[in-house]
């Protein structure tokens, strides 16, 4: 939800070798955005395409971000955001109309021929057909995933709660 943890957090740098034969939650919402604001021409700020023009920035990320927690021994679970809670609603409208500005702004800078990246990165959106495409990517590569009601962050803090994590 965007919520400013660092005054909160102790930070503390780990190494991947220390989460090997662990299980850990993956707030995929998180990490779609990522891969799709990041994998982009680093100019016009177009995302990764298929042959087809099908965006994959989200899946090259998914894929090879996972393939490496797989070989470090770790295991990952993704937990997908449900319907956001009534109190949320406000935010995402907020967050709607600054990535509408940003596309018309992102393709303006394409259009005069301006570095566009940083426009693009703030453009993203992550639809249906690409949450339905991680989930079946996740699911050839072996990798479980889950549904949550709701925020994906409070489903991971539940699992860890419960045990399952």
């Amino acid at each position: 939800m965007g919520v400013k943890l660092k005054d909160l957090v102790v930070v503390k740098t780990i190494d991947m070798e220390s989460l090997r034969d662990r299980t850990i939650g993956i707030d995929a919402y998180n990490w779609l955005y990522q891969f799709l604001s990041v994998i982009r021409d680093r100019f016009t700020g177009e995302p990764l395409r298929n042959s087809k023009g099908q965006i994959t920035s989200h899946l090259s990320g998914l894929f090879y971000r996972t393939a490496k927690l797989l070989e470090c021994g770790i295991k990952p679970i993704y937990v997908f955001d449900g319907r956001p809670p009534d109190f949320k609603l406000k935010t995402l409208e907020e967050r709607r109309k600054i990535r509408q500005e940003a596309e018309e702004k992102w393709k303006e800078a394409v259009e005069k021929g301006e570095e566009a990246m940083k426009y693009a990165q703030a453009a993203v959106r992550l639809t249906t057909g690409m949450k339905d495409e991680a989930k079946k990517l996740l699911d050839v590569m072996g990798v479980s995933w889950v549904q949550a009601p709701s925020e994906g962050e409070a489903q991971i803090s539940a699992m860890v709660k419960s045990g399952q994590l």
